[in-house]
This record gives structure tokens, sequence and C-alpha cells, in this order.
């Protein structure tokens, strides 16, 4: 799945914001940034993220700026524990991340959340499995109707806790979120339904640029003509599912029936995503671009619309994917090619962190408080750096209501076969 994110609320997000890509990345958030690292960290960390596995640094160090970086009392203590519980391992390198080994003890909340809850999305990652989980994958096939004490037991003897911090040692990042979005849609268009989901045009190129959404929109090119998949009543509601990179819409058929499918993310224009909430803070016409703020903002100031939706280049392409049965149906696919659960699924830089890594999320603020274990599933082009997590809040107005006020500090902490 891929997404993007709107910066919110202030001007200094929406700076971070102009550097923002696609796990998506979707109408919140901004962005967080790894700064390079020296020449070891760039060479092995490259070869890190081609192969998916780690690379041992050496003997683990604890970094003597990285406490004094790390504020204290918002997402806990991200320092090293007070107390050892005997020797660590090695720090590991990844290309835009360094692993620092850590105690159990150092993971504020371990105990308290309900990692059984986690289960099922990573078993969706062992379906896709790395070559470090390839032996592990038959055992949490094996627990995973275990009681959650043993469950814990089992995470703390054949896993180990390493803190994530950027090559330069700061170990506090950004939290965002992302949802699916739901609307009404129709197979023809007719009134009130004359906005167009396309499939990819037949000339598109991977890695060249196609035409822009405002040339899209505004004339419609030859190679779009007959890749309409639906129509949606409006192109706010386009844009939204653009930036969310997927969503689940109700059809109306020409026979008069209805049924729900999922929009897909099939491809984009590679066009670069601009993001029109930091436009609107950067003109003043907003100090909270919160997609509720751009909403009013469009419907106070209707005849700009269009001049506001193609500040963003980037345009998406969909594809029709029919639901599996089920009264609640599975999440889009992420990045990692697994169904994303919500609530425990989160789009990573890949760079920093490999796909189906699980992960101690701790993240305090004014949106929610979360220690919980979450899976590495999907990725996003606003989602850059080494502590930077997109979390999937799930499906409709619920989730988008809580993906919407998800804008905080994150630690995290990768938990890594023994």
């Amino acid at each position: 799945m891929v997404h993007h994110t709107i910066a919110t609320k202030t001007s200094k997000a929406n700076k971070a914001s102009s550097k923002i890509r696609a796990m998506r990345k979707v109408p919140f958030p901004n962005v967080s940034r790894a700064i390079a690292a020296g020449v070891l960290a760039l060479i092995v960390g490259s070869m890190s993220a081609c192969t998916g596995a780690p690379v041992v640094q050496g003997p683990a160090q604890t970094s003597p700026s990285s406490a004094q970086q790390t504020p204290q009392g918002t997402l806990g203590d991200v320092s090293t524990a007070k107390a050892p519980e005997g020797p660590l391992p090695d720090t590991i390198v990844q290309a835009k991340s360094r692993w620092v080994p850590v105690p159990w003890s150092a993971l504020p909340g371990l105990d308290t959340d309900d990692i059984a809850q986690a289960w099922p999305a990573w078993l969706h990652s062992c379906s896709r499995p790395m070559a470090a989980w390839a032996k592990v994958c038959p055992q949490l096939r094996l627990m995973a109707n275990a009681p959650l004490s043993a469950q814990r037991n089992w995470v703390r003897e054949n896993l180990r806790p390493y803190r994530i911090e950027s090559p330069e040692g700061m170990a506090q990042g950004k939290l965002t979120s992302y949802y699916e979005p739901q609307f009404e849609a129709s197979r023809l268009p007719r009134a009130g339904f004359a906005t167009a989901l396309y499939a990819p045009p037949k000339d598109l190129r991977k890695n060249t640029p196609w035409f822009t959404r405002q040339e899209i929109e505004s004339r419609t090119p030859a190679g779009l003509r007959g890749r309409e998949i639906a129509y949606l009543a409006d192109p706010i509601e386009a844009m939204v599912l653009h930036i969310q990179g997927s969503g689940l819409i109700r059809i109306s058929e020409p026979d008069g029936s209805q049924r729900t499918v999922r929009m897909a993310f099939a491809a984009s224009n590679e066009q670069p995503y601009k993001s029109i909430g930091s436009w609107l803070l950067q003109q003043r016409l907003l100090t909270d671009a919160s997609w509720p703020g751009i909403k009013d903002w469009m419907t106070r100031n209707p005849s700009r619309v269009n001049e506001l939706l193609w500040k963003n280049p980037r345009f998406i392409f969909f594809k029709e994917e029919a639901l599996p049965a089920g009264l609640e149906p599975a999440g889009p696919k992420g990045a990692q090619g697994v169904p994303l659960t919500a609530g425990r699924s989160v789009a990573v830089d890949r760079q920093s962190i490999p796909y189906g890594t699980p992960l101690w999320l701790v993240s305090k603020g004014a949106g929610a408080s979360l220690d919980k274990l979450v899976i590495a599933q999907d990725t996003g082009s606003a989602i850059v750096g080494a502590v930077r997590a997109d979390y999937y809040a799930g499906s409709g107005p619920v989730a988008g209501e809580f993906a919407g006020r998800i804008n905080q500090g994150l630690a995290l902490w990768a938990l890594w076969p023994r």
C-alpha cells in the first residue's frame, strides 16, 4: 500500500513535510529525516538494505550523547536500562539506522500489552519471511494459540531487543498514522458522481514521469480514456484516496446492485508528492492543516479547490480487488505484500527497518498513548528516517478520525532473533 502524509498544525511541521513522498504513505503528519552517516554505515548499510539482513557493526557501545539527546519523561526512558541483564550482543547497522542492544527492562510497558493481538499480523509477515526468520516462523505458528504469558516468555527467550536510533545516536523520532477511507461510488458517470478513478494508462513507464495531476484532470490524456474504474462524488474524496493509497468503495452498478470492493494502489504518475496541507500553511491560509481543516477551507473557497489540489502533481492509479469473505474485511496489502492489521501494522523506512521486523513502539502525545508490539509491513514516501513510523489505524471514519490526530514523538525497539 502506498500512501502520503499531510503536514498538520504548525509551520515547523510544514517545513519537514517539504521532504516527503508515496507508506503511503496519507492526510496528516509530515516527515522525519535521517542525516547521512559515516562511510562505514553507508557502505555496510547499503548492503543490508539490499539483502534485508542487518549487519553487525562490532561490540555494543552506548553513545555518550544518546541519553542527553533523547528527551526524558515524554516517551519514557529510551536510554540504556539502569542495570545490565547479562552480556549484550553487537550493535547492528542498517543504511539509515543503527540498532543498539539493550536489556528487556529497557522497553516501557512490555508486560501490559496484549501481544496476542499482534500475532495474526506477525504470521502474515511469516508468509513472506526473510532468511533470519525462516527458523523462527514455525515456532511463531505453534505459539499462536498459547496463553499470553507463554507468548511473552517465548518472545523474551527467542528474541533480543535493540533500540533503533539514527547513525548519530538520536533515539526519538516521529509517529503519524494512516487509514483506509470508505466512499460511495458509481460504476458509470452520473449526476453527483463525476470524478473518475483510473487504472494505469497503457503508456505508463516505471521511473518515467507521466502527466501531472493538473494535466490529467484538465484534459484527460488519451492514455487514460477507457481506463475509468469507478466515479466518486467529488475531487476531494479522490484526493483522500490518492493520499491514503487505497480505500473501500461501495459501487452502484448499472443494474442497480451495490457491492463493496477495494481500490488498491496500482501505480503512480511518477511525479513528486507535494503536501496540499503544507501549501496552505505556507500561504498562511490555515494554522491547522488537518483534513477537517482542509475540507472546511475548500467548502469556504470552492473557486480555489482545483488550485489547491493541483499543488500536488502526484496522481495515483488503482486496481479493483474483491474483498475476501468475512464480517471484517482484511486490510489492504502493504509494501511487504501482506494484508495490514489495524493497530498492529506500521509503515517504516525500509533502509532503517526491514519488512517483517517486530517492533516495540512507544509514543505519547495528545493523540494517543501507545506502548505495543507492531510489525513493519509497509512503507511510504513520507516515511523517511531511522525512528519514523506510520501507524495503520484501520478502515472507515473512526479510523480516519484517530489517524488525523496522531502526530507525536516516537521511540522504537527492534526485536530480532537470537
